[in-house]
């Protein structure tokens, strides 16, 4: 029988998953640590060894989280990656029951796991974002496209991220950025946002993305739920959204409004052992 277990070492149990795929095999990959008693510096030396899009550590909760959770991507620490969140409440929920609450490590925000119809969702709140000027030519620049008419206002929103949303024409016009990523993380950095996220209406309805939050095209994210959550609180609606494509692992993000929560989920499946 094949472990779903990626390793067990040094009391360690590590999982990887994919996250949010459209088809099964397929999405962002993510690894869930447990049982790790490694200070910060070692999280980040094993997250830049382990070359995934991101690592969640799940350490004791307190009296109010079951469990507190610790990102990493292989360059830095972050204050919250939800592909990796839903990547743990995959691994959490087959354990014990949900709904289920966890700490982020940072920001001591608090979130609930939870499944719905065999797909995990994560429950939050709107979080403060920050309220930069944003100047009339900054998304031509940020996305180097002199000259780009956005279809709507730039806006920033945040669940725990803060992302620049920029609305362009069409899927094409989508595919199509190269942005200037260098720019993207100098101006984020000193407006405390989480670099942007380009998206667009379908005719189906639905909606598609990409996120520019990386100074290397290679790392750019399959699929971002934190954009995501962004997202649905700058349009005030329920989304699907879909990203990844044009990196080879199409993704499939559901979002929805509950009263003051936004609840955002999709498919998490192991990736069994060899």
């Amino acid at each position: 029988m094949v472990s779903q277990t990626l390793l067990y070492a040094g009391g360690m149990e590590i999982f990887e998953l994919k996250c949010f795929g459209v088809r099964a095999g397929e999405g962002n990959a993510a690894l869930v640590v447990l049982g790790d008693t490694g200070d910060a510096a070692a999280r980040q030396a094993f997250a830049a060894a382990a070359a995934k899009p991101a690592c969640a550590f799940v350490d004791a909760g307190d009296g109010e989280a079951a469990f507190t959770l610790d990102y990493f991507y292989p360059h830095t620490r972050s204050p919250l990656c939800l592909h990796a969140t839903l990547a743990a409440a995959r691994v959490l929920l087959k354990r014990q029951p949900g709904p289920l609450r966890v700490r982020t490590a940072m920001r001591g925000q608090l979130l609930t796991l939870s499944m719905r119809d065999g797909e995990v969702f994560i429950s939050l709140l709107r979080q403060q974002a920050p309220s930069p000027a944003l100047p009339a030519d900054l998304p031509a620049r940020l996305l180097a496209q002199p000259g780009l008419q956005l279809m709507s206002a730039p806006a920033v929103a945040s669940v725990g991220s803060p992302k620049l949303l920029l609305e362009v024409a069409d899927s094409a016009t989508l595919a199509a950025l190269q942005p200037d990523l260098p720019a993207i993380q100098a101006w984020g950095r000193q407006h405390g946002i989480s670099g942007c996220y380009a998206w667009c209406r379908r005719a189906d309805g639905a909606f598609e993305g990409r996120n520019f939050n990386h100074l290397d095209p290679a790392l750019e994210d399959a699929a971002t739920g934190v954009a995501a959550g962004a997202l649905t609180l700058h349009l005030g609606r329920s989304l699907t959204l879909y990203q990844g494509a044009h990196l080879g692992q199409p993704c499939k993000l559901q979002t929805m409004l509950d009263g003051d929560q936004i609840l955002i989920g999709g498919a998490a499946a192991f990736v069994e052992a060899p």
